[in-house]
């Protein structure tokens, strides 16, 4: 008897560059049959069809409270918020991208990290007023970073900055030894650790323990010339607790990547605070080829049992 073909594997893919997805994935899985899309009505008429899932999350939610499921739902985003959600299921699942951000994420801190030891932004002032600037730089050399968040993106962060001879700190959901981390303790310790810093560097995810962590009080405890950077999320923040601390200056200035609504809205605090910079969600930016990549690799170890990368425990939220 003549070999039964196998049937191709059907692949929901729901993105905003989904043609750009779709021409990678062509190239090197072309046994998938494609179903793209960033309409909300064509992906709820695939959804049936389609066991696997790739995609945002802001346009897969939807699909999951229509009642369809995934044997497999691969995130595009390193944050998975929108498939968090109380009234959403979690019996099946879902991988969020990991790996892929470090590189983007590493050389977003140390740029602003640079940039504010060199005063960049003050002696682009000076020059379009004319005044010339003789102040002297520092160096990042034996500078503290505190950064709250460890994990796969973090680390890239902290190898990246080990070089230029900072003291590299942590803050995880608990204590461990994390080399170039000369401690890595628990959230309980953010105040202690935070006092003593000259960078505060949020990376964290959404989940219920890491929301508002950022107020009037932790801001209070910050070195005058500290700064604060945000590239992690926006709900960690109390936004008008930190415009305060700027006005008040408690802290030398901020770099704001992540907001509680985006974009931000006109006649938001954010636009005109002091010493704020607004960088637009921007630093680390999801790369086509290597979430393909990523999205490949857990493909292989979906279909062989093996463990997939950045599966997400729906009880911690990532």
């Amino acid at each position: 008897m003549p070999a039964i073909a196998e049937a191709p594997l059907r692949l929901l893919l729901g993105e905003t560059e989904h043609a750009l997805y779709a021409e990678l994935l062509r190239q090197q899985a072309p046994e998938l049959e494609l179903c793209a899309s960033d309409r909300p009505d064509e992906l709820a008429q695939y959804a049936a069809r389609c066991p696997l899932w790739l995609g945002q999350p802001d346009l897969l939610a939807p699909l999951l409270r229509q009642g369809h499921r995934p044997r497999w739902l691969q995130s595009t985003w390193a944050g998975i918020t929108p498939l968090l959600a109380s009234d959403l299921p979690t019996d099946y699942p879902l991988t969020r991208a990991v790996g892929i951000f470090g590189q983007l994420m590493a050389e977003y801190v140390l740029c602003h990290l640079l940039a504010h030891e060199r005063q960049l932004f003050a002696r682009l002032a000076d020059q379009v007023e004319q005044r010339w600037d003789q102040r002297l730089p520092h160096s990042l050399a034996g500078r503290r970073v505190l950064l709250v968040g460890t994990g796969d993106i973090g680390l890239s962060v902290a190898q990246l900055l080990a070089p230029f001879g900072l003291e590299l700190l942590g803050i995880a959901s608990r204590p461990r030894v994390l080399p170039p981390f000369e401690e890595v303790a628990g959230l309980e310790d953010l105040s202690r650790l935070a006092a003593e810093a000259d960078y505060l560097i949020s990376l964290l995810p959404d989940t219920p323990a890491t929301r508002n962590i950022y107020d009037a009080a932790l801001f209070a405890v910050l070195k005058p010339g500290a700064l604060f950077i945000n590239a992690g999320r926006g709900v960690a923040v109390v936004e008008a607790d930190l415009v305060a601390a700027l006005q008040q200056g408690q802290l030398a200035g901020a770099v704001i990547d992540v907001c509680r609504e985006e974009p931000l809205p006109a006649g938001h605090p954010f636009w005109t605070a002091p010493q704020l910079l607004l960088t637009g969600h921007s630093s680390a930016p999801t790369e086509p080829r290597l979430l393909v990549q990523l999205f490949l690799d857990n493909l292989a170890r979906w279909r062989s049992g093996g463990e997939l990368r950045g599966l997400v425990d729906f009880a911690r939220g990532y």
